[in-house]
C-alpha cells in the first residue's frame, strides 16, 4: 500500500510538472521571450512558492519547457524524414515541419534560441544535433547504396540543418518578406540542389519527383 501511494504520488507530481510547463509555454506566447516567473504563476493559478516545489529553480522549468519543445518538433521531423516516396517531397515535408514549429511557435522559439538562459544545457545546439544525426543516417544509407563517399553525410546533414534553422530565425525577424509555404519551397529548392550535386559528382542522377526508398533503389541497381 505505501508503494501504491508513492507511486501515486509521483504520478501526481509528474502531471503537476507537466502542466505547469503547458502553463509556462502558453505564458510564453501571450508576454514573449522576456516572460517573467510571475507571470508563468499566474498562467498556472498558482504562487511561485508553489511553481518552486515543482522545479528545482528557473534553469530546471526553463530546461523542461526546453525539453518539451525538443518533443514537440522531433514528434514531427523524424516522421517527415523517415517516411518513403519522392525524395522532394520529403524534403519539403520535413522543413515544411521545422518552418511550422518556428510560425506557431513564434515566441516559444525566440525563448529558446535568442534569450540568454539559466540552464548549463544548449537545447538549440542539441535539438540541432538530434536533427542532424537522424539526417546523416539517412544521407549515409544513400550514399552507401551509390557507392560514394560516406563520409558526406555528416557534413551535408549539418550544413542543411544550419542552413534550415538560420532561415528560421531570419524569417523571425523578417515575417512579412514571404508566407510560410514560400519559406518551404524556397529551403526546399536550395537543399534539393544541393544534395543533386552531390550526386552528380559521383555519377548519380535521380528524378526528384519520382518515389525513392532504399529498397526501390537497392533492386534497381542488383537487377532484382
Amino acid at each position: 500500500m505505501a508503494d501504491a501511494r508513492s507511486e501515486r504520488w509521483r504520478a501526481h507530481r509528474e502531471h503537476r510538472r507537466e502542466s505547469f510547463v503547458d502553463a509556462t509555454i502558453r505564458a510564453i506566447g501571450a508576454h514573449g521571450p522576456d516572460v517573467g516567473m510571475d507571470e508563468i504563476a499566474a498562467e498556472a493559478g498558482v504562487t511561485k512558492p508553489v511553481l518552486y516545489r515543482h522545479f528545482a529553480d528557473k534553469a530546471d522549468l526553463y530546461l523542461a519547457v526546453g525539453l518539451r519543445a525538443t518533443d514537440l518538433l522531433m514528434a514531427e521531423i523524424v516522421p517527415a524524414l523517415a517516411d518513403d516516396g519522392p525524395i522532394y517531397d520529403r524534403i519539403r515535408r520535413a522543413v515544411g515541419c521545422y518552418v511550422r514549429f518556428v510560425d506557431e511557435y513564434r515566441e516559444l522559439y525566440r525563448f529558446l534560441v535568442l534569450r540568454p538562459h539559466p540552464t548549463k544545457q544548449d537545447l538549440v545546439q542539441q535539438d540541432k544535433s538530434k536533427i542532424a544525426a537522424v539526417l546523416s543516417e539517412l544521407l549515409e544509407a544513400y550514399l552507401k547504396l551509390f557507392r560514394m563517399d560516406t563520409s558526406l553525410a555528416g557534413p551535408s546533414a549539418y550544413g542543411i540543418v544550419g542552413l534550415v534553422q538560420g532561415a528560421g530565425e531570419w524569417w523571425l525577424e523578417h515575417p512579412s518578406a514571404m508566407t510560410r509555404t514560400q519559406l518551404t519551397e524556397h529551403l526546399t529548392v536550395l537543399i534539393w540542389h544541393g544534395i543533386d550535386g552531390v550526386l552528380r559528382s559521383g555519377g548519380v542522377v535521380l528524378d526528384p519527383h519520382k518515389p525513392l526508398s532504399l529498397t526501390s533503389q537497392l533492386r534497381l541497381i542488383v537487377g532484382g
